[in-house]
């Protein structure tokens, strides 16, 4: 049984295997304690499935825990042990300003306050060489320090640990002997930058006792689930040693075991939303070419650029703090279905970011009592009474008229109900389309050049709308839009990234192949011992190197793959990235990079014969809904009912289990043969008897 699950803040998406065909379950997250939501997933998965099929389970789990521990600041106690004298680094960090004309920005509290930093004397320096070795007592000093600072995780990151480790390994093997959760800067992040390594090292330490006690109750769930006997020919029951196996969605497009996981749980940041990008550069890989992926749930919209190959950085801000540890460029918003709106003080309205969430949710959801994003898309009848999750989850639109109208009561220029949802919704995706422009138009790139990947539970309501803001011609809404990402993350490979800092100048290709290759060697043999410990056979593990590099002189480097053109290549990106190139200028290599990929069992998609344009078959109803201010008959049809080949002219509204799609006056979509809903302004449609085909 191989069942993904991605933990969202309004809803849990699954996705499982049966009978070779991949269904989907929706269920309310549980905000309070999310391994809650899962095992109520499986319990579900499990009444709807044979009992046999439950001797072995794959559950692979894309979650927001960790983003939400940073946010909320409900992390562990830590301690941080760095080098005498260095203390302070975390605080100081750099003088880079977050915004440049702002001059009352606020940089936020340290998640490891000044009297659990602790200074230990010990010293390594700049070529590796030991300066200064901790004496015995020194040791026991830092361990009684550790002891008094009542902390339950300890971070340790010393001076050019990087290059020299074994301070690291020495006070590690302390700690841990004595019952401590122990985050160390060589295990986590083996890079130069003391500021981002000790901040990485340190939230990895903060995010530890969160992660671990959450990915240990969802392996007891798991474990819970599969079946201990299975029954025999001739009906009776035989004993069958029952296997549960839990992997986490990575930042970087990967899976790991829950085990790692729980260890550096700093790597799963953006779990959910690489989960996304990952479903939507299958989509791209399917023949619709470059994309942008717009992921809007319930709580926030995640957008990447998708041009071939995921791109990954290790320049992250996370909550304020940064990460330097791989992650997909993505980038969040806070706005989702259940963002709130309100007026400001002068009046103005402001949606997002605060959330209803789950608890309470929109008001249209029976207990919210401010308007939401989902409670203006209700009142415009984009949603209607048929409700969500295919009519089991019921809205109550008299309950939000009545709160709505509360809200703008006394509110200048708002004459209705109406006017407040339509500006709701125009609010709301002025946030999405900048978040759009960010990751193309400010990256130099044309969004006219791609096509818009609309998923998660609330894309295909905001779909058309940003494309025409924007220009971009073609949307696309994937098969089970409201669990993509929960499909990315079911056709993920485990993925292991490892670094290492070697601040070398550049040097021939060959002399380069050569030189680096003990140090390429000696992370490979770690990440090859990692992937066995995954039940992968060294042989069938794929191994990518790279070079982090960068002119001399230069602050920060650029990742290209480690191949003979390597020179070439950098020239390349550096002009594409930055707009110009200096052959003649002297590089320099700053870090090794070796990226070890696993592949998971293949998810064939099955491809559609395509039919009829006629989608008379799918039409429900017909009713009134919003567009442009005024209320058109349109018709709604359902999504499960479309067969590939159907067409539709706008408007119209596809209900489907997972989310809404709205297709606009204008706007016309088909099925294409994977039952994706391509969606633009040139297709050719037919009419027939008045209904939208």
């Amino acid at each position: 049984m191989r069942v993904a699950i991605d933990t969202g803040g309004t809803f849990t998406d699954c996705l499982f295997l049966r009978g070779g065909r991949v269904e989907i379950l929706k269920i309310p997250s549980t905000p309070g304690n999310p391994a809650k939501a899962i095992a109520n997933a499986l319990v579900e998965i499990r009444s709807r499935t044979p009992r046999e099929d439950w001797t072995h389970l794959d559950l692979l789990c894309g979650t927001t825990v960790g983003t939400n521990a940073l946010l909320e600041r409900r992390g562990g106690r830590v301690a941080l042990v760095t080098t005498a004298g260095f203390e302070d680094v975390l605080e100081i960090g750099r003088q880079a300003r977050p915004r440049l004309y702002d001059l009352f920005v606020e940089r936020p509290e340290p998640l490891v306050p000044r009297e659990r930093r602790i200074g230990m004397r010990e010293r390594v320096g700049a070529a590796g060489n030991v300066v200064l070795k901790p004496a015995a007592g020194e040791i026991s000093r830092t361990l009684k320090r550790v002891r008094s600072s009542r902390a339950e995780s300890v971070a340790v990151c010393f001076l050019f640990s990087f290059l020299r480790p074994q301070h690291e390994r020495m006070l590690a093997r302390k700690l841990r002997a004595a019952g401590y959760s122990v985050s160390v800067s060589h295990e986590i992040l083996p890079e130069f930058r003391e500021f981002e390594r000790t901040s990485t090292t340190v939230v990895n330490a903060y995010l530890a006792p969160v992660m671990s006690s959450y990915l240990e109750e969802i392996e007891r769930d798991a474990r819970a689930a599969v079946s201990p006997r299975v029954p025999g020919a001739n009906g009776s029951s035989r004993a069958h040693r029952a296997t549960a196996r839990v992997r986490v969605m990575q930042s970087n497009g990967g899976i790991l075991s829950a085990r790692i996981a729980s260890r550096e749980p700093v790597r799963t940041i953006l779990s959910g939303p690489a989960g996304g990008a990952l479903g939507a550069k299958q989509l791209s890989d399917s023949g619709y070419g470059s994309v942008i992926s717009f992921d809007m749930g319930g709580t926030s919209t995640d957008v990447s650029l998708i041009e071939g190959a995921l791109r990954t950085t290790n320049e992250s801000i996370v909550a304020g703090l940064p990460v330097a540890v791989p992650m997909l460029e993505i980038h969040t918003v806070g706005a989702g279905g259940g963002s709130i709106a309100r007026f400001d003080r002068a009046g103005a309205l402001r949606v997002g970011p605060e959330s209803a969430g789950a608890d309470p949710g929109p008001i249209c959801y029976g207990r919210g009592e401010l308007p939401t994003v989902t409670d203006a898309h209700l009142i415009l009848g984009r949603l209607g009474g048929e409700g969500l999750l295919g009519g089991d989850f019921q809205l109550d639109e008299r309950r939000t008229r009545d709160f709505m109208g509360r809200a703008i009561r006394g509110v200048r220029g708002v004459r209705s109900v109406e006017q407040f949802a339509q500006g709701i919704l125009d609010v709301v995706e002025a946030t999405m389309e900048k978040a759009i422009r960010v990751i193309s138009v400010e990256r130099g790139r044309d969004p006219r050049d791609y096509a818009l990947v609309a998923f998660g539970g609330a894309g295909g309501l905001h779909a058309c709308s940003l494309a025409k803001s924007l220009g971009i011609p073609r949307v696309l809404v994937p098969a089970f839009p409201g669990a993509l990402s929960a499909l990315g993350i079911l056709r993920a490979d485990v993925v292991k990234e490892l670094s290492n800092s070697v601040l070398s100048a550049a040097m021939p290709v060959l002399d380069a192949q050569h030189g680096f290759k003990r140090a390429f060697e000696r992370i490979e043999r770690d990440g090859v011992r990692e992937m066995r410990a995954e039940g992968f056979d060294p042989r069938q593990v794929r191994i990518d190197r790279f070079f982090d590099i960068r002119y001399i002189g230069q602050a920060f480097e650029l990742t290209v793959p480690a191949s003979a053109d390597f020179l070439k290549a950098f020239h390349t990106e550096h002009e594409r990235r930055y707009g110009y190139a200096d052959t003649k200028r002297a590089v320099e290599i700053v870090n090794v990079r070796v990226r070890l990929t696993g592949r998971t069992p293949p998810l064939d998609w099955p491809r559609q014969r395509l039919g009829t344009p006629n989608a008379r078959g799918a039409l429900l109803t017909h009713r009134p809904v919003a567009f442009a201010g005024k209320f058109r008959p349109t018709p709604i049809c359902v999504r499960e009912k479309l067969r590939a080949g159907n067409r539709l002219r706008g408007p119209a509204i596809i209900a489907e289990y997972s989310g809404t799609t709205v297709v606009p006056p204008g706007w016309n979509a088909r099925v294409d043969r994977l039952g994706n809903i391509v969606v633009d302004t040139h297709l050719r449609t037919v009419r027939a008897r008045g209904v939208a085909n």
